[in-house]
């Protein structure tokens, strides 16, 4: 994996977990496994050990091979991993910036950002996926062509809640059921798993931006996605909106076009070949709309 900050320090990594997951997608024996690791059961199967009082011994390993400062989070004690997995952060470690024509990364993760080309097309890596197929909805899909799909992969040393990115009035939740494909780039490269697994998003009506579209997805054992919202109603910048349970995940942000500036970092990074670290909270781009008032 290539990866770059936003001060421009690069740095690859290959974990044990990529490899494996690499093999997993590309082996024909792999293969075979991978039709019954996707299915929801499995997910869930594995959600019920890792909420269990058992799954408490994987933590101390964890903490140590993702190098996590505990000082960071909220004090509390873990009954399970899952409840370590969704601790809460220090509020002071991830500052919203408050300006309101200011776009913020609704969580931490790794970004990339792909034009929405004519015909609703974007791309992710090597592979091709459609605002139709994605959403459902090709009138709805209509609406972000020639904007911007900014993709925010969290892997699992990341926080896993995310918060709205503006304020505004919110759509109720619409669910997309699905399998539970990892978000390791080794699957991206081979199937579209961004259409194919378990997904939930609503829309953002924003004076500042339009109407965004937020999109969790689900991944290789993140059975759970969990929305504190679901009805339509009002919503802050900042305000926490939910959060992912067990695993590596994905956030999908969809802006239409000629609303929102991109950071032109983010956008060059991924021209570059690379996935741009940010933080929950932190500017990913601004307002297209305040310059025309």
């Amino acid at each position: 994996m290539r990866y770059i900050d936003r001060e421009g320090h690069v740095s690859v990594e290959e974990t044990d977990q990529d490899k494996f997951l690499r093999h997993l997608y590309n082996d024909r024996g792999g293969r075979l496994c991978l039709r019954v690791l996707i299915q929801p059961w499995v997910s869930a199967l594995g959600g019920a050990f890792l909420k269990s009082p058992l799954s408490r011994g994987m933590i101390p390993g964890f903490i140590r091979k993702n190098g996590i400062d505990l000082s960071e989070y909220e004090e509390q004690e873990y009954r399970s991993y899952n409840d370590f997995f969704i601790r809460r952060i220090r509020r002071e470690m991830r500052p919203v910036n408050k300006k309101d024509t200011v776009l913020v990364s609704p969580c931490d993760g790794k970004v990339t950002v792909s034009p929405v080309t004519q015909g609703c097309h974007f791309r992710i890596k090597d592979t091709d996926y459609t605002l139709e197929k994605l959403l459902g909805n090709r009138a709805l899909a209509a609406r972000y062509d020639g904007g911007y799909a900014v993709i925010i992969r969290l892997t699992v040393d990341n926080y896993h809640h995310y918060i709205y990115p503006a304020s505004g009035l919110k759509s109720p939740q619409i669910r997309r059921k699905g399998v539970f494909h990892t978000v390791n780039p080794a699957a991206n490269d081979v199937v579209p798993v961004y259409v194919e697994n378990s997904r939930e998003f609503c829309l953002l009506r924003t004076r500042e931006f339009g109407t965004l579209l937020q999109m969790e997805v689900g991944a290789l054992m993140v059975g759970k996605i969990t929305n504190f919202h679901p009805a339509r109603g009002m919503v802050r910048k900042g305000e926490e909106k939910g959060c992912f349970e067990f695993g590596g995940s994905t956030v999908i942000l969809l802006v239409q076009k000629d609303r929102v500036r991109i950071d032109p970092d983010l956008i060059a990074n991924t021209e570059k070949g690379y996935e741009t670290i940010v933080r929950m909270g932190e500017q990913i781009g601004e307002s297209q709309l305040s310059e025309r008032a």
